[in-house]
């Protein structure tokens, strides 16, 4: 049954294979670089792209846009207490602002830091502090083809490797991404987050949950960790992130806004240092970065992010994409996420070597094929790393109906029908930050 109706619509236009052709040169085969204008359906990222609700939409109408003791904070502030479980809370523009607030507060040159899986701002804002960071997924996390119900978790014994290596003096901070994004969007397991927990307290290290999808990882505990089966999903996501000594979150994934960000926590030190430097970098800690209308649409956000209905309908939608996709003959990774479903783009384009980013080759024909932007999270976009060749297919809540999806199945056919003549590429320039790279980087058609 449909959980939304539709009260605001935009036209949208498939443009011709002669403009995509062309815009796809220009963008220096980086659809980073494409005109939204020049985009059909937009599945680049699910962060600060979906519809806002009509009580998202009056609380913007509403927002108290006072510089300090903002009423729009307070309604954040009530909302991470309530839904999250923290007293603490410190805005900022989005979820890498507050990476920047949190990690620069935390980490200092030469730490290591383990993670499930960085990815790739957390990775970038770790480096920048002089510090390591190191993944430590679980096994089946590299394997699409497995069934693991969580292969986004944790893996403490590749985590406890890692300390006796470097020493524990030299691990202040352990973090835990839900969903783990770049393990394919795989959910992890609350009993997962009360061991890592133990971990980081045997070490004597910070933990932090990276919360940017807590809700959907959530809905996933419900169906998955049999101890949570009669659960609402905001009594999941509470007991989980209380895990946590603090959390980073991007108001623009489950927090169902555009803009905005946040780090929280119980802990009154780490609050009043963070909020030091949020101030240096973000602005006043009580809007940080934000408009007051904004801070108001991302505290009804939060809210509503842990509602049952909300929850279910969102990982049905992505799974309907995942087993259309699937039915076509794609190869994806499986299970299906829950923000995005993952396509296998070594299986997909196995004429090409991993030297020729067959990641980014397929992202640029989806795109060349039917007007679709994807984003490659292989060898290309993770350079320092061992990952599969996945492509990323994000669905930005509440926007897309199945019709698009039906436009994005036809599309991923007509590129495997003609995959022998999809060419490989090569990187024509790079920024010197290489965790970065796939946001500017420009490339070339290896026969071109």
């Amino acid at each position: 049954m449909a959980a939304y109706r539709s009260k605001v619509v935009e036209r949208i236009e498939l443009p011709s294979r002669e403009r995509r052709e062309r815009a796809l040169q220009d963008a220096g085969y980086n659809v980073f670089n494409l005109a939204s204008e020049d985009v059909y359906v937009d599945l680049l990222t699910d962060s600060g792209t979906g519809t806002m609700s009509d009580a998202q939409w009056a609380a913007l109408v509403r927002g108290d846009e006072a510089y300090a003791g903002s009423a729009s904070f307070e309604a954040l502030e009530s909302a991470v207490a309530d839904v999250m479980g923290f007293s603490h809370v410190v805005p900022a523009h989005q979820g890498r602002g507050a990476e920047n607030v949190l990690y620069g507060t935390l980490l200092d040159e030469g730490d290591v830091v383990p993670n499930n899986t960085h990815f790739d701002t957390t990775r970038a804002h770790v480096a920048n502090q002089g510090a390591e960071p190191v993944d430590c997924p679980v096994p089946a996390a590299g394997d699409p083809n497995a069934t693991d119900p969580f292969k986004g978790n944790f893996s403490i014994e590749r985590a406890r490797e890692v300390v006796a290596e470097v020493g524990v003096e030299n691990v202040p901070v352990v973090i835990q991404t839900i969903t783990n994004n770049s393990a394919a969007g795989q959910p992890v397991s609350v009993e997962n987050s009360r061991r890592v927990a133990d971990f980081a307290a045997d070490i004597d290290a910070t933990f932090v949950i990276d919360a940017c999808r807590f809700a959907e990882n959530a809905g996933f505990v419900r169906e998955r960790e049999s101890a949570f089966a009669d659960a609402t999903v905001a009594e999941i996501a509470r007991e989980q992130l209380a895990c946590a000594d603090a959390v980073v979150m991007s108001g623009k994934k489950d927090g169902l806004a555009n803009v905005g960000g946040f780090v929280a926590t119980d802990d009154p030190t780490l609050y009043e240092r963070c909020k030091e430097r949020a101030i240096l970098y973000e602005g006043f800690s009580t809007y940080g970065g934000m408009a007051g209308r904004d801070l108001a649409a991302l505290a009804v956000g939060l809210r509503e992010a842990v509602e049952d209905a909300y929850v279910g309908d969102r990982l049905a939608e992505v799974g309907l994409l995942g087993e259309l996709l699937a039915d076509a003959g794609v190869p994806i990774y499986e299970p299906t996420g829950g923000h995005a479903v993952y396509v296998d783009a070594a299986a997909a384009l196995p004429h090409l070597p991993a030297g020729e980013f067959p990641g980014q080759a397929l992202v640029c024909e989806l795109y060349r094929q039917g007007g679709v932007r994807a984003v490659e999270l292989g060898s290309f976009a993770f350079p320092k790393t061992d990952r599969p060749e996945l492509v990323r297919l994000a669905v930005p809540r509440r926007t897309y109906g199945r019709e698009h999806f039906e436009h994005v199945i036809e599309t991923a056919r007509t590129v495997l029908e003609n995959r022998s003549a999809v060419s490989g590429l090569r990187i024509e320039s790079e920024p010197e930050m290489a965790e970065l790279r796939h946001f500017t980087a420009e490339l070339e058609p290896v026969s071109g």
